[in-house]
């Protein structure tokens, strides 16, 4: 059988990788109705969230890597849940969508690796999506942000559409003090054509090998900065069968953390009642709601939620919990913020039974 090409999508915190992944579905179906598309997620704490977004939203095979960086940590893993996918799903092509936090050279001279030693692999390109409107202050503080620019072979510039020409040539300015040549592309509210994002042939991600470790883009910094440069809490909130939490004391932490000190949250919850995604009219009359089971995804003050569809199982990493939630902070903001939610301000159950919350620093 040939290859298997594989495509890294890369981009720090709240970039929107799993959206622009999300909207090359349709675009493949309607292609190809019986095209497989396989994804290898690696997500921050130890709840899988994306990738249940992401089964839920007609890909063929999701495999997730938790509470690690795949291209440090967990990256011995990668060759088990590659083969694992090709095993289980027979896919088209794999998306190995990385976590915030990544370098992606390191990755790709992993997959490199993986495609010489079993001839089971291609990699087709590294992806690179940067959000506009805040990407100018992440990347003064972020070395990461700059190194999952500089080693990809496409930039996705993102999150574009509210932010004035200034905003983004400033951008590209930031982009291009990097010294390097990179292809580029806006995308329309978060989808790419498909055929640009894949089959970018990615000279620089294919030539990489273990030389380039010997350069200082690497080495030091890495263990240095790239897992310092956030902080991550786990939270759980329990209760008795049938719990939800309080959707108003869940909207006003939605409302209250500030975008310099909170970077994500993440969660997979049951609200008591109707939850609304940012932006929407909150003048409008509120429904009457059954308890419902959410996918939350915030990102620099704006927010979603997704209905989990009850046929989708639910992974055990989250285990019909009331509320299990992940937030990533920036650095030194986990014991002001682990106060906070401990205070019961936040988060807690609807009812006279408030519930048990546990909040746990996990990097």
């Amino acid at each position: 059988m040939a290859p298997i090409p594989i495509t890294i999508i890369t981009g720090f915190l709240g970039s929107g990788k799993t959206t622009l992944l999300l909207n090359l579905l349709p675009q493949l179906r309607a292609a190809n109705p019986t095209y497989k598309l396989a994804l290898l997620k690696n997500e921050f704490g130890d709840v899988a969230i994306d990738s249940q977004l992401a089964t839920s939203s007609a890909i063929s095979g999701v495999q997730e890597l938790l509470n690690g960086c795949i291209c440090c940590n967990l990256v011995g893993q990668l060759s088990e849940a590659l083969a694992e996918l090709q095993k289980s799903v027979t896919p088209d092509r794999i998306v190995v969508e990385t976590s915030g936090s990544a370098f992606p050279a390191t990755l790709a001279m992993e997959v490199n690796r993986l495609a010489r030693e079993t001839g089971n692999y291609t990699l087709d390109g590294v992806v690179s999506v940067i959000d506009v409107e805040n990407w100018k202050g992440y990347e003064d503080t972020s070395y990461t942000a700059r190194v999952q620019v500089k080693y990809t072979d496409l930039i996705v510039f993102n999150k574009w559409e509210s932010c004035d020409e200034r905003r983004f040539d400033e951008v590209l300015d930031r982009v291009g003090d990097l010294e390097v040549d990179i292809a580029w592309v806006k995308s329309d509210k978060g989808r790419v054509p498909v055929d640009v994002i894949f089959g970018v042939d990615g000279g620089l991600a294919r030539t990489l090998t273990e030389e380039a470790t010997a350069r200082n883009e690497h080495g030091h910094d890495h263990s240095h900065d790239h897992q310092t440069e956030v902080e991550v809490l786990s939270v759980t909130l329990k209760g008795k069968e049938g719990s939800a939490v309080s959707s108003v004391k869940l909207m006003a932490l939605l409302n209250a953390a500030p975008k310099d000190e909170v970077y994500r949250i993440k969660s997979v919850l049951t609200a008591s009642s109707t939850v609304r995604s940012s932006g929407e009219d909150e003048s409008l009359p509120t429904p009457p709601h059954p308890s419902q089971r959410y996918i939350l995804n915030w990102a620099f003050g704006r927010w979603t939620f997704t209905p989990l569809a009850d046929e989708t199982a639910e992974h055990n990493s989250s285990d019909h919990a009331p509320l299990r939630m992940t937030l990533i902070l920036a650095r030194y903001e986990s014991t002001k913020w682990t106060k906070k939610l401990e205070s019961g301000s936040f988060l807690e159950l609807d009812g006279e039974d408030k519930g048990e919350l546990i909040v746990t620093k996990i990097s």
